[in-house]
Parts: structure tokens; sequence; C-alpha cells
């Protein structure tokens, strides 16, 4: 019979050199090789040996496999469809949504257009954000920007930044739609 060979990770030593003495205290004699590993395994957390090689095996599997505990959420096509209506074919914003989660996707789209780790000013990051829409509120966008977390400003507004962070996964098929719509416009 092949030994299997399972790894444990104590997260702390001490806690568990404490369980394990209380545990063996309360034994009236030495503990055989099987009652050892259950010592071991529930003094680490697990329920008893089994519970410990189950979980063991199970992350091994998942790893071997390279799937993850959370996988990435699929992107809200609806969401996506009713945001596009807030744009025009050739990708600019025609009017402010009135509904937060279409605005968070707008945000994001004007987001993905700003320059990354370049400083602009406050009319060049105007600039930008006039090109991308047609109602002529540069202010309110800049603002939004802001308050979303999406960029960084100086304390007296002159210099902004777009903050690197990871998008949502409807972005991508937002930008995916409006390059095969300008493609057929």
């Amino acid at each position: 019979m092949t030994r299997s060979i399972f790894a444990m990770e104590i997260a702390d030593l001490s806690a568990f050199a404490k369980s394990l003495r209380k545990q063996i205290d309360a034994l009236a004699n030495k503990p055989s090789h099987a009652e050892m590993l259950n010592l071991l395994a529930r003094a680490a957390g697990y329920r008893n040996y089994q519970h410990f090689r189950s979980a063991a095996q199970s992350a091994k599997v998942l790893n071997d496999w390279n799937l993850k505990l959370d996988p990435e959420p699929l992107p809200d096509e609806v969401r996506v469809l009713k945001a596009l209506r807030h744009f025009d074919e050739r990708g600019r914003l025609i009017r402010w949504p009135g509904r937060r989660g279409l605005q968070e996707l707008c945000l994001w789209f004007l987001w993905s257009k700003i320059p990354a780790t370049t400083e602009l000013t406050e009319r060049e990051i105007g600039d930008v954000l006039n090109r991308l829409h047609l109602f002529s509120d540069a202010a309110l966008l800049r603002r939004e920007l802001f308050d979303f977390g999406l960029v960084h400003r100086t304390r007296d507004g002159r210099q902004y930044r777009r903050l690197e962070k990871k998008p949502p996964a409807e972005l991508g098929l937002l930008l995916r739609r409006m390059e095969i719509a300008a493609e057929t416009a």
C-alpha cells in the first residue's frame, strides 16, 4: 500500500501545541498511530484525520485542475445592453443614466479611456471627457470619477491621475459591443 503524504499548515503553533497537549493529557495510555493522527488533526482544527485528509485531497485536486474556489463572475449582459442605450454609434455618452448601476458602468468606460500612469491637468482630463460625451458636463463626470474612486486628484483639483483597479466583467463586454456597433455603422 502506497503512503500518501499530506502537508499540514499550522497558523498558530502555540495554540496547536496547547490543544495537542490537552488531548494527550486526557488519555489514559499512550495513543496508537491512528489515535495520534486523529489528535494531530483535531489540534489543527479538523474533526479527525479523515476530515483533514479529505480537505487536503480536495485542495490538491482543485490545484491540479487549476480551478478557483471563487470563479470570476460572468458579465451581466442585460446591464450592458441597458448601458449601451446611453452611447451613440461612435462610443460617446449621449446622456447621463439615472440608475446608479448604469452610471458605474459608464464611469468604468470613461476610466478605460483615460491614459494610465499619466498626470492630467483639470483642462486635459476635461478635454478627454468632452471627447467621450455629448451633454457638455465634464465637471459632473470628473466629480463622479473621483467620488467612485477611479481617479485621484490633488487637493487643489489641478492634477488628475487614473487609479489602476480591476474593472468589472461587464466593461470588457461593453467595449466589445461598442467595437461591433462601430464596425456595422
